[in-house]
């Protein structure tokens, strides 16, 4: 298995028989350059969306279009983004799981906002969403983007992730602190992989805090399209 970032909130990860994207955004993407979209996203199987802001959603149908892989999550946002031309995936909703091939995927809470630009109009799009993603004998959590909250506790105690992609930038999500915080307290995590950060000045640029508020945890820096393999 593989879990490889593409910058700010989107993952590739490679896991059993599946290529999934985690809201893949290409352009304007500061830490994504031209010339890597074709490995970022070559391959995929599906596209998983968590939210509706730009930069989750932006590329999406591009996406979609480019690869043949449909988009699923959450109800009103998948179906949107299927009716600007993305394929047909699952339009599901919390609490729900799906199969992708050999892979599990659910759909959990977070706690953050989800809205998107549709016929020059600011639409809700449905709750934001974190993500459980199970293959190869992992427990992959994925956050999305989220504060702190009380859900952590039964998401931790029903699904068991061994792993946790977290986003942890602050200003728009939990920060490192945060995070560190959220993962001490709820989960069990063996591996940390932070994501939503970097990307812009308002957001943290280094990991150090979430790695120090974590001893025994491997807390793993990701670099754009550098394998994290299991």
């Amino acid at each position: 298995m593989n879990i490889i970032w593409l910058g700010h909130g989107s993952f590739r990860i490679e896991i059993e028989d599946q290529v999934l994207l985690i809201d893949p955004w290409l352009h304007n993407n500061p830490m994504l350059n031209e010339d890597q979209y074709e490995a970022a996203i070559g391959g995929a199987t599906q596209i998983l969306v968590t939210h509706g802001h730009f930069d989750h959603t932006a590329d999406v149908v591009e996406v979609s279009k480019r690869t043949g892989a449909p988009v699923s999550g959450i109800y009103e946002l998948a179906l949107t983004l299927h009716a600007q031309g993305a394929g047909e995936g699952m339009a599901f909703n919390k609490g729900g799981t799906v199969s992708f091939g050999n892979v599990k995927v659910s759909i959990v809470p977070a706690s953050h906002s989800s809205s998107m630009m549709v016929d020059d109009r600011r639409r809700y799009m449905g709750p934001e969403t974190g993500l459980i993603i199970a293959g190869e004998g992992h427990v992959i959590y994925h956050s999305s983007d989220t504060t702190i909250m009380a859900d952590m506790d039964w998401i931790a105690d029903y699904y068991k992730p061994d792993i946790g992609i977290l986003s942890a930038g602050g200003f728009y999500t939990m920060d490192m602190a945060g995070a560190a915080y959220a993962a001490k307290r709820y989960f069990n995590f063996k591996t940390v992989i932070p994501g939503h950060y970097r990307t812009f000045p308002a957001l943290e640029q280094s990991a150090e805090v979430l790695s120090a508020g974590l001893p025994g945890v491997s807390v793993i820096e990701p670099q754009i399209l550098d394998p994290i393999s299991f």
